[in-house]
């Protein structure tokens, strides 16, 4: 069979090469094998998926079982517990980690919506300071990216009067 010969439909199953957890928190570090990710690594904060379902209860409580995570079969996967009772697939990671806000792309939200330090902690009620952390090297919250998804999404508003 030639490659002209060859359908294909969708993009590439997203594939892990490396998980590690980072301590004190429910997040991870992964590099990607496969996928629109392939090449990267990612920080990505599990709590979202974590705290939406219930059988994840015992990794939320207990920071040593967390610490386990090891890859699931070929990559598929990152799991806990014996014979990975628990698992999250990298469909959902991948779901995760794109969802996340790196600082390059808080840079580029300021600069996409002409916002000044003073103009962005206006706009998403933050402090100067923070914005100038985010834009440098401070992890983003959630919330943040969030709130900067959806000014994306509805256009800068002005500030309510004080």
């Amino acid at each position: 069979m030639s490659e002209a010969d060859r359908i294909r439909v969708g993009s590439p199953l997203p594939r892990l090469a490396h998980v590690e957890a980072v301590p004190g928190s429910l997040r991870v570090i992964v590099s990607w094998a496969g996928g629109a990710r392939a090449g990267r690594r990612d920080v990505i904060d599990l709590a979202p998926h974590l705290y939406t379902y219930r059988m994840f209860g015992g990794l939320r409580a207990d920071p040593a079982l967390f610490a386990q995570v090891r890859l699931g079969e070929w990559g598929a996967s990152i799991g806990w517990g014996v014979d990975d009772g628990l698992d999250i697939p990298a469909s959902a990671l991948e779901s995760l980690a794109e969802k996340a806000m790196t600082n390059a792309d808080f840079t580029a939200f300021l600069e996409r919506h002409h916002l000044t330090l003073d103009g962005a902690a206006a706009q998403l009620g933050i402090s100067r300071r923070l914005v100038a952390y985010y834009a440098k090297d401070r992890e983003i919250p959630r919330l943040v990216a969030l709130a900067c998804a959806y000014l994306d999404q509805a256009g800068p508003q002005q500030p309510a009067a004080r």
